[in-house]
């Protein structure tokens, strides 16, 4: 039963108050001052308090900053003035006499629910902090507690960091907890994904350029980089950034100096370096296609973000987690798996991660009739194409996505190939030139 104590100074508003409040089944307690609630209540012990503006002695606004509950104001309308001042105070509302029965429990009403939902969304922020610090990342098995706890270990101190990770395992989402949790948060957080930009155009995005400083500049442009300035800046797939703009890149890690395409003049900047690659950058240092010194300067603390098929009943937490917000999203009513549907989210090999079942499930969401899920809704492949797929667990990456590629191209679109994948279609084209997989 919620708890209201009635402040008047007027014994025949209290009684009335009494009367109506609990026939409305709420237990109620009176008291005619400021100084008589301090002496035998205490505020926090209410849900709501019903409070007079005007009494003797202080006045009723004095307990608003000494409840953690709601401070509903009564007032007569020639002091409504004075009523809106109590809100700017931190009221939660105020009802002007003589008022309305059926107003006044409404209000209440609203105020309670009100209430109960601010302590629901504080529950739930704890718990969320609790459990998975890094926002938007769930996890609760081993592989995500280190990465948790590596996260809050590196956040604070300003070193680069190299997020190393299959497509879609949510290095963003530690990059921008990592900017969060550092003493950056207030300045900006840029991300860049360095293969969606064309080649011809990374320098000037990323380093900005001066006027005229090539055909169609037309005028100067702030560089990425710079916009990052006191912040942190993110370069997804930086293992498809070219060789030259690697070494400019090492010049602004090293010395914090920057120069825009077709200027003289040298810029001072101060950005964290988040960077990340589902590539093997060790490898391809070896092999001459990544700048030796730039890898380890990145490296300073490297992070392996674990693939979602190694993460056990995570991956059911997840989609449940994902089905909600989609539901959310896309103003469905809530919906739930079929235990076949389960099973299937929990044995399929999820190529994509976490981005590929993000986008399995919102298929789903979209097409599905009624609050169940089916397997079929979800528009992952066959069993038998399922289980040549998984039946390989010693292939490399590269060998793995050339049988993908081979087995599923005369079946899907090239953009629906790469969502498979998890991977952008320029990233799929730039694979199939380097594999030499010709499309069918």
């Amino acid at each position: 039963m919620k708890r209201i104590l009635v402040i008047d100074d007027e014994a025949v508003i209290r009684k009335a108050l009494r009367r109506l409040l609990e026939r409305s089944c709420y237990a109620v307690d009176t008291a005619e001052s400021v100084e008589e609630v301090l002496e035998r209540f205490d505020p926090a012990d209410y849900d709501l308090l019903l409070v007079d503006i005007r009494l003797p002695g202080r006045p009723g606004t004095d307990l608003i900053g000494l409840s953690p509950s709601p401070v509903l104001i009564m007032t007569s309308y020639a002091s409504v003035p004075s009523a809106v001042e109590a809100m700017k105070l931190g009221a939660a509302d105020y009802i002007a006499k003589p008022f309305d029965h059926e107003e006044l429990l409404l209000v209440i009403r609203q105020q309670l629910k009100q209430q109960a939902r601010e302590r629901s969304r504080r529950h739930l922020k704890s718990d969320l902090e609790v459990n998975y610090p890094v926002k938007g990342m769930i996890g609760q098995c081993a592989a995500m507690q280190v990465i948790f706890d590596q996260i809050a270990k590196v956040a604070p101190t300003g070193a680069s960091v190299l997020l190393l990770g299959e497509s879609g395992t949510g290095k963003e989402l530690v990059a921008r907890a990592i900017h969060e949790q550092s003493t950056r948060n207030e300045s900006p957080f840029v991300a860049v994904n360095c293969a969606s930009i064309p080649e011809n155009l990374v320098e000037s995005e990323l380093f900005g350029h001066v006027k005229g400083a090539f055909t169609g500049a037309e005028k100067a442009r702030t560089g990425l980089i710079q916009s990052a300035d006191g912040g942190t800046l993110f370069l997804d797939e930086i293992a498809e950034l070219p060789p030259g703009i690697q070494s400019r890149l090492l010049r602004v890690l090293q010395d914090g100096e920057l120069r825009q395409v077709g200027s003289e003049q040298v810029r001072r900047v101060d950005v964290r370096l988040i960077a990340a690659t589902n590539r093997d950058l060790r490898y391809m240092v070896e092999t001459g296609d990544f700048r030796g010194d730039l890898y380890f300067r990145l490296r300073v603390v490297e992070l392996h973000l674990p693939p979602l098929r190694e993460r056990g009943s995570d991956i059911t937490l997840l989609a449940d987690h994902l089905l909600e917000k989609s539901c959310q999203r896309l103003n469905r009513p809530p919906m739930s798996f079929t235990p076949q549907a389960r099973e299937l989210i929990r044995s399929y090999h999820w190529p994509g991660n976490v981005r590929e079942l993000e986008n399995a499930i919102e298929r789903a969401t979209i097409l599905a009739d009624g609050e169940l899920v089916e397997p079929e809704l979800l528009g992952l492949p066959t069993e038998e194409r399922e289980r040549r797929t998984t039946a390989t667990p010693e292939l490399s990456l590269d060998d793995y996505f050339r049988q993908f590629v081979l087995q599923n191209q005369s079946q899907l679109t090239e953009t629906e190939l790469a969502r498979q994948l998890g991977i952008s279609r320029k990233t799929l084209w730039k694979r199939r030139q380097r594999l030499g997989i010709p499309r069918s």
